[in-house]
């Protein structure tokens, strides 16, 4: 079993293919084939998947429903700024704002949003999160896992380490105790 996380798919969200620096995509059934192909992909049925929020926007009833039966794995859903009812009503492992786990020994917070303080920064706790699609830097020890950062495919936690291993940590001086 292996453990991936993502986040801000957006399926169904026309707008996203402009928003930012844009989306590779010609149309919206293209973007949502190519996320749902490219999880399938690396996802098996017996994975755990995070998803850090922002999984569908302005979608049509039961699009994102026909979606999610499509993507493999045990998913959970960290709740983001844009997943709706029909978002948040499918059938998730878990569904939370903020959830800390742990794997192989280290304690992971995850958030749709990148915090500057999060529980067991001081102890080498690490944070996930989503919502900047690509806008901050990513450091050591707090690392954006959106679509946008991984080739619009879930990333494994050891490619996530991979990746934190040759960053510097978060600036925890920035965090003051006053």
């Amino acid at each position: 079993m292996t453990i991936y996380m993502s986040s801000d798919l957006h399926f169904c969200h026309n707008n996203i293919l402009q928003l930012g620096r844009g989306r590779p995509f010609s149309n919206i059934q293209e973007m949502n084939e190519t996320l749902i192909t490219r999880w399938n992909s690396v996802v098996q049925p017996t994975d755990t998947i995070y998803c850090l929020g922002d999984m569908a926007f302005r979608q049509s009833k039961g699009e994102f429903t026909d979606i999610f039966k499509q993507l493999k794995g045990i998913k959970h859903l960290i709740i983001g700024n844009h997943d709706n009812d029909e978002v948040i009503h499918q059938p998730w492992q878990s569904t939370s704002f903020i959830k800390e786990i742990k794997i192989d020994g280290k304690h992971i917070v995850l958030c749709h949003y990148p915090m500057r303080s999060w529980n067991r920064m001081y102890r080498h706790g690490l944070h996930l999160y989503g919502h900047e699609h690509g806008n901050m830097p990513d450091y050591s020890n707090c690392l954006d896992v959106g679509a946008d950062r991984w080739d619009y495919t879930p990333a494994s936690f050891e490619q996530i380490l991979e990746r934190m291993s040759n960053l510097t940590p978060f600036p925890i001086e920035q965090v003051s105790y006053k």
